[in-house]
């Protein structure tokens, strides 16, 4: 029983290392940067930083955070 527990312990590392190993693997040298691309047109309305302070300024309550999530959903 315990030769047969310790050949399944060196089955299992042996498939656990072999699975492990990636051959489409690149190393960071071989990574070439690419550029990022163009950010998108800014949402008509208000700025970030008018919405940012009026997020700031706005009390946290459980009914807030409410409408704040549902504004965050999707309309179905």
């Amino acid at each position: 029983m315990k030769n047969l527990l310790l050949l399944g312990f060196v089955a299992g590392a042996l498939l656990s290392v072999s699975a492990c190993s990636n051959p489409d693997f690149e190393k960071k040298d071989q990574m070439a940067a690419a550029e990022l691309p163009e950010l998108p047109a800014v949402a008509v309305g208000k700025d970030s930083a008018a919405v940012a302070a009026e997020q700031a300024a706005q009390e946290i309550s459980a009914v807030n955070a409410t409408t704040t999530i549902k504004k965050m959903q999707p309309v179905m």
